[in-house]
């Protein structure tokens, strides 16, 4: 998956806030940890929480963020299968920047009504 994210590991100046951004990558991922900070949760929960999401996106940031370390993906041996997702340390380490964007954003948001 590493060919395919070219500047996962740029950082020439070894900048901080570069590297949280180089893990986060955008939008969807963030909002993954946002509904995934409380409870694991499952593929189709995922979906049906993130806006405007395809499957395929979906899919893609959900195996980055495991290769990441940031996601834990845990199948459940039953007919059908089931997978849940989880927050790692690493990821649990990430919910107080998120809840910080989701607090500045309800305060940005009601502004503007």
């Amino acid at each position: 998956m590493d060919g395919k994210r070219k500047l996962k590991n740029y950082n020439p100046e070894g900048c901080p806030v570069i590297h949280f951004l180089n893990l986060i990558g955008n939008r969807w991922k963030i909002l993954i940890i946002y509904y995934v900070r409380n409870q694991n949760q499952r593929f189709t929960n995922l979906k049906n929480a993130v806006p405007h999401i395809s499957r395929q996106t979906l899919t893609n940031q959900l195996r980055e963020m495991e290769e990441d370390g940031i996601l834990h993906r845990t199948v459940f041996p039953e007919i059908p299968p089931r997978v849940e997702y989880g927050l790692t340390d690493l990821g649990k380490s990430m919910i107080p920047v998120v809840n910080e964007m989701s607090k500045w954003g309800t305060t940005d948001f009601s502004k503007k009504k």
